[in-house]
């Protein structure tokens, strides 16, 4: 595939800046896990400077103005490494609160939280699993929010907030009921919460497989009897599961090719670690065993590569309800994936793969996490399969 200059000045910028800065990052987090540190902004700044930011908005009056097939070979780009994506701002949740934001946000509410998003001067979380109730069933979500005069009142309890705990941040988009007896799908809404209303508290932050992922982390978030303004509101009641659909859409396509970064991360590891290492008195390199990883894992990463490449095409063409089935596919084929060449690095690399000096241990934990993030496999698979189903009936009954 043809390499656009984007590209180019993105891998050259990844070389310059990011990699050799992987190590000193979590360094400078030591000392003080919730302090964001300045390596970061400095970072951020250099992004900003050479035209690498908010690359993800296809909107050309907000962002790069880049299709989702455009974009998306990029983001598989910065997903080699886990602190890319909040150098160049193209980080969740805030890109999915800043599309969500885009598409259905007022002009107050663009002005007041979308335009400090874009600055990268604020950060933002999504609200919407709660540990009471089965999420992957979105239905199941009780939180209230129910209109008092010229306010809505919000009580639930959410957890796995991702970016809840990062000092930056100060927006959470809340998921939750605001009338229960409204048909299925028109029940719930998505509600502006600003992270120092009283009554939002931080009970904890949450670790993944022992990694905390500061400064940025998982909070588990109380609303008790929150006030907010009825402006607050996103496009009006009862909209939620529609900008659920019109925000999930494009977030599968950014966490599957960054996953498709992080195997080719791995990949690229594995074959440098085998090359420079011997057992048996051979290089593990001329291991057949070996061999079978190396090559099952290029044909793994090229066929979630292209899925995802035809997935994004087909929003761009057609809209993210005429791609669900790709968008459900990718969503299960890519964290898969992952995994598999992940755990083929971490056995080449022996103890060395599971300890802290390479970044693949962190990777699966990521990985690990997305086959349950946007809905888990079962779900997407049971779809699929229903919609397979559907397709026989329908071509029995004609035949």
């Amino acid at each position: 595939m043809a390499k656009t200059p984007l590209d180019e000045r993105l891998r050259e910028f990844m070389d310059r800046y990011i990699y050799p800065n992987e190590k000193p990052f979590e360094d400078s987090l030591r000392h003080n896990r919730w302090k964001v540190p300045e390596l970061m902004e400095e970072l951020k700044d250099k992004a900003r400077a050479e035209g690498l930011w908010n690359l993800f908005l296809p909107d050309s009056n907000f962002g790069a103005g880049l299709t989702n097939r455009q974009y998306a070979p990029l983001c598989a780009i910065m997903g080699h490494s886990l602190i890319a994506p909040e150098v160049f701002n193209c980080n969740a949740p805030d890109t999915g609160n800043m599309e969500v934001l885009v598409r259905y946000g007022s002009p107050e509410q663009q002005d007041t939280w979308l335009k400090p998003l874009l600055d990268g001067r604020i950060r933002s979380c999504f609200a919407m699993t709660e540990p009471d109730v089965a999420s992957s069933d979105a239905t199941n979500i009780r939180t209230d929010i129910h209109a008092d005069g010229d306010s809505y009142v919000i009580n639930g309890h959410k957890w796995w907030s991702t970016g809840a705990g990062h000092p930056s941040c100060r927006i959470a988009i809340v998921m939750g009921v605001t009338n229960a007896s409204a048909p299925r799908y028109e029940r719930q809404s998505m509600i502006l919460v600003p992270m120092d209303t009283p009554g939002v508290r931080l009970e904890r932050r949450l670790s993944v497989f022992g990694y905390d992922d500061a400064p940025s982390g998982h909070g588990e978030i109380v609303f008790d009897r929150v006030r907010v303004p009825k402006s607050h509101i996103i496009w009006g009641e009862g909209k939620g599961f529609a900008i659920a659909q019109g925000r999930l859409g494009p977030g599968r396509i950014h966490h599957a090719m960054r996953l498709i970064g992080s195997a080719e991360r791995a990949l690229d590891l594995m074959v440098e670690r085998v090359l420079n290492r011997t057992a048996f008195g051979k290089p593990l390199a001329d291991q057949g065993v070996i061999r079978q990883w190396i090559a099952l894992s290029r044909i793994e990463i090229e066929q979630a590569r292209l899925l995802t490449l035809s997935a994004a095409e087909k929003m761009d063409q057609a809209g993210n309800k005429a791609a669900r089935r790709e968008i459900a596919m990718i969503k299960v084929v890519a964290p898969r994936m992952a995994l598999s060449v992940l755990d083929r690095a971490i056995q080449a690399f022996g103890g060395a793969g599971v300890g802290p000096d390479t970044p693949l241990a962190q990777h699966w934990a990521n990985a690990r996490t997305l086959r349950l993030a946007d809905g888990p496999d079962e779900v997407h698979l049971d779809q699929l399969a229903r919609d397979e189903l559907k397709a026989a009936r329908q071509r029995m009954e004609q035949s």
